[in-house]
């Protein structure tokens, strides 16, 4: 079992918890992920690692209320426990040797950005962040990346909070004003990502993106988060999450996340007691 040691809600339907789970710290790196269980019937669901604290012995994970498993996260309080929590899972990404990177956020995608952008910066790395949301009341982790950030830039859809528009708004004024980047990394949304990508291939700056493909047992076995990438079927499980953004078949991954929307809506609809799914009518 796996003790929640806090528990606070960052936005709307956004929760961030702080779990004991010291053999997984020891080992957690920048880029890693997890794959937690609250109970025997329960979905097993992937959560990027957030932050992890070596020698306290936490993990911090981020989740977004978007269906009834997250829901039943969401739900959990501090004193509660998960039944299994299994990790650090995927590959760890490289922070050293940067001299100066750009990390662009979109939403939820805030959180897996921030160990990375933490440890550049603790490598020595001047870190340039440009962080997306809705609505200034969904950006998340401002405070966080303010902290590990040389410059911070926000950008909201409706103007509630730094400048109007998208990020690669933001991202395309500081390349046309000729600042350079090694390495830009892009976690958000999968169009945010694709945008990304696209527009920092035309400047030929080196692009990492993080795919939260749909995924079921996080070893390889299952193939449900296969990705393409230059042509070559990979597993973001395994061999990711991190790509080379410039190389990921991005509609291919968008036309895989409209597979179950229409599924995902009806059980939304569905009324949940205690825990049990209480609708039949989804099929």
């Amino acid at each position: 079992m796996y003790k929640i040691l806090d528990k606070n809600k960052l936005a709307p339907e956004i929760v961030r918890f702080k779990v004991a789970a010291p053999e997984v710290a020891t080992k957690a790196k920048p880029g890693h992920f997890l794959i937690v269980r609250v109970d025997e019937q329960a979905e097993r669901i992937p959560l990027t690692i957030a932050d992890y604290n070596r020698d306290k012995g936490t993990i911090t994970i981020i989740i977004q209320e978007v269906g009834f498993s997250s829901r039943q996260i969401c739900n959990l309080d501090k004193g509660d426990a998960f039944l299994d929590l299994v990790g650090p899972l995927g590959e760890p990404i490289e922070t050293k040797d940067y001299d100066k990177v750009v990390c662009i956020g979109g939403g939820l995608g805030n959180a897996p950005l921030y160990p990375k952008a933490k440890s550049l910066k603790e490598h020595g790395a001047e870190v340039v962040s440009i962080l997306g949301a809705q609505t200034a009341e969904k950006l998340i982790l401002e405070e966080e990346f303010n902290e590990v950030s040389d410059k911070l830039y926000i950008a909201t859809d409706d103007g509630s909070k730094g400048k109007e528009g998208f990020v690669t708004d933001i991202l395309e004024e500081l390349l046309e004003a000729g600042e350079e980047f090694e390495l830009a990394i892009a976690i958000g949304p999968m169009i945010m990502m694709k945008a990304v990508s696209e527009l920092t291939a035309k400047y030929n700056l080196e692009t990492m993106v993080s795919l939260n493909s749909l995924m079921i047992d996080g070893t390889g076995m299952c193939g449900g988060c296969r990705v393409t990438v230059a042509g070559e079927t990979k597993f973001a499980c395994v061999d990711g999450p991190a790509f080379d953004g410039h190389l990921v078949d991005f509609d291919e991954q968008l036309r895989r996340q409209q597979f179950y929307k229409e599924h995902e809506a009806k059980v939304k609809e569905c009324d949940h007691i205690g825990g049990e799914h209480q609708c039949h009518k989804v099929q």
